[in-house]
């Protein structure tokens, strides 16, 4: 193994904190991977990680290194790929993580026309629903919805989802079309859903004209702790909830759905994409990141992006409304 090789071995080891994790990611035998770390400590003449049974750690030196090769790896995996057959041609392995309704609505039924642009590039599609260590698992790239805690990663902003209030028809029929959220609590009835961090019914919300934030209680019959129950609840009648218009378009196209209050919904949530380094950027992973930032665009909420900021926890699609 050459002396860039040993490099980008260190690197992975390094990223992900795992001898094993690092040889599944590389797709190598783990003892390669000991001895590409011990020849490169050798040749260096430094030790560069800490190794314990539970946990391995970057030495002073090992930081340093760590910080000066990774401009290193980027630059030469955009060499290689200058000198392919198409200088815009896209490959290897980019393994994105993504909320499962984000996955499921908004990604998946578009990756034909990603891998027909770039037949070479290989994508792991995770949903996850939880938050989740991007360096320690080897996400390349996650897509979050909310209000993101402050972190090491690097955040690029994409724009704020709008949340809409919907019911189905037949409730509309037995209760009536709310036109004011001061119409709730007397008359009809909510699908409750749980706070993923506390267990208790989340409140109903919605924006006035002079953008602050109100809050009251909705009653509510059925109480669920995910998106699939919250819009099937929705759907059998049981009462108005409030979620990403993404979520229920087709929905609302089929007539399964109907939006109400348009003029009263709840503060729009953002969404971001979030990568561990900005150095490490790879062209595969540029391209992913044009091709989503393209594929969100219908879902922004065009109107209050420059009016609200990051009001809503970070959330994944177990604890999304």
């Amino acid at each position: 193994m050459d002396r860039f090789d040993q490099y980008r071995v260190f690197a992975q080891v390094a990223e992900m904190g795992s001898f094993i994790k690092a040889a599944h990611a590389l797709e190598l035998p783990r003892a390669s991977v000991s001895a590409a770390i011990q020849q490169l400590e050798t040749q260096l003449g430094a030790r560069l990680l800490h190794r314990t049974t539970r946990q391995v750690r970057l030495t002073p030196d090992g930081e340093q290194l760590l910080d000066r090769i990774r401009a290193l790896l980027t630059d030469v995996e955009d060499i290689d790929q200058l000198f392919q057959a198409s200088q815009r041609q896209v490959s290897g392995r980019l393994i994105i993580d993504a909320p499962s309704r984000i996955a499921r609505r908004v990604i998946a039924p578009a990756l034909p026309g990603l891998l027909r642009r770039h037949p070479r590039l290989q994508l792991t599609l995770g949903s996850s629903d939880r938050a989740i260590d991007l360096v320690q698992v080897g996400v390349d790239c996650a897509v979050r919805i909310g209000r993101l805690h402050d972190s090491s990663l690097v955040v690029r902003p994409l724009g704020l989802i709008a949340l809409i209030n919907c019911a189905s028809p037949a409730y509309l029929r037995e209760h009536g079309e709310p036109k004011q959220p001061a119409e709730l609590p007397d008359g009809h009835w909510a699908v409750g859903y749980a706070s993923p961090k506390t267990g208790r019914e989340l409140p109903w919300e919605y924006l006035p004209g002079d953008g602050s934030e109100q809050i009251f209680e909705v009653p509510s019959r059925v109480v669920v702790n995910n998106a699939e129950s919250y819009i099937a609840c929705c759907l059998a009648g049981l009462g108005l909830i409030q979620i990403p218009r993404f979520d229920v378009q087709h929905l609302l196209d089929s007539g399964q759905l109907v939006e109400v209050m348009p003029t009263c919904r709840a503060a729009s949530m953002p969404v971001s994409l979030l990568y561990p380094h900005r150095r490490q950027r790879s062209r595969r992973l540029a391209a992913f990141q044009e091709w989503f930032e393209a594929l969100m665009q219908p879902h922004l909420d065009i109107r209050n992006n420059r009016m609200q900021g990051q009001r809503k926890v970070l959330v994944t699609d177990a604890d999304a409304r």
